[in-house]
């Protein structure tokens, strides 16, 4: 679209050939004050004609490029239904996540396995096929909400590190319910796409003892969010928001008006 554009806001009409693009039409000069000659006219028109094609050349790389990784992302997050029917749930879960270069932890276990630098990893996971998965820590990697089915019957789980993972968002969090009963310690450090909507959902989590939440560049009113986390859940320490950030300084009341304090009841619908 961007070369068609280019090419009629030039005046270039061009048709595509065997052997390339062909010139059709002469480059309109009647904007000039002063007559071109015929052989500046040819060499104007070459020089548009290949700025035209690169044009077309980086628009189809870069939609090519974008339609690969896509792709990529998806099959990086397939579900593994065979190799839970195969292995059991935990070895599929262990395996989706060392496959994105992530560590995971069973019970009973004080070692975590990882990859190393290559993303090549130790198969002796495969002898734990009946011990639950205890911990996982996918920071960094391209985790989605498709992808989170992998995990989503870890019913043992209890530690689970979600830090700087670009394609964590609202939606996945709304997942994490499933883990109220056991999960103890999360972490949401750095993900760019989580928003108060989300954190809105972790009430669920009644067993929370652990919240990371540094570096959430979409969340407002972090100071508010974070009164309202502690009313959800009063037995989990909160980390990486303190209770004045994002809260502006409020004027003071008149003499003749009461004091104004905090809604309980409106709760979370005071941020949306």
């Amino acid at each position: 679209m961007a070369a068609v554009v280019l090419s009629h806001r030039l005046g270039l009409y061009s048709r595509r050939t065997m052997r390339g693009y062909q010139v059709l039409a002469p480059l309109c000069c009647q904007a000039h004050s002063h007559p071109l000659k015929p052989k500046h006219i040819h060499w104007m028109q070459r020089g548009l004609l290949k700025l035209y094609e690169r044009f077309y050349d980086v628009e189809n790389l870069f939609n090519w490029s974008m339609a690969l990784r896509n792709w990529n992302l998806r099959r990086k997050n397939a579900y593994y239904g065979y190799t839970q029917k195969t292995y059991g749930i935990y070895i599929a879960a262990a395996y989706y996540i060392l496959s994105q270069r992530g560590a995971v932890r069973f019970a009973g276990k004080d070692e975590w396995i990882r990859p190393n630098k290559k993303g090549k990893f130790s198969w002796d996971f495969l002898n734990f096929k009946e011990v639950p998965l205890e911990a996982v820590d996918a920071s960094g990697c391209s985790i989605t909400y498709d992808g989170l089915e992998n995990l989503v019957g870890l019913k043992e789980l209890k530690h689970l590190h979600l830090n700087n993972c670009p394609y964590i968002d609202d939606w996945c969090l709304s997942r994490l319910h499933v883990f109220g009963e056991s999960l103890e310690e999360l972490g949401l450090a750095g993900c760019p796409r989580i928003t108060e909507r989300g954190l809105a959902s972790l009430h669920h989590l009644k067993n929370l003892k652990r919240l990371d939440l540094s570096d959430l560049p979409s969340v407002n009113n972090r100071g508010l969010v974070r009164i309202l986390l502690e009313e959800s859940l009063p037995q989990c320490v909160i980390v990486g928001i303190e209770y004045e950030d994002g809260l502006l300084p409020q004027p003071l009341p008149k003499q003749n008006s009461p004091t104004p304090c905090f809604n309980k009841q409106k709760g979370w619908s005071d941020l949306f």
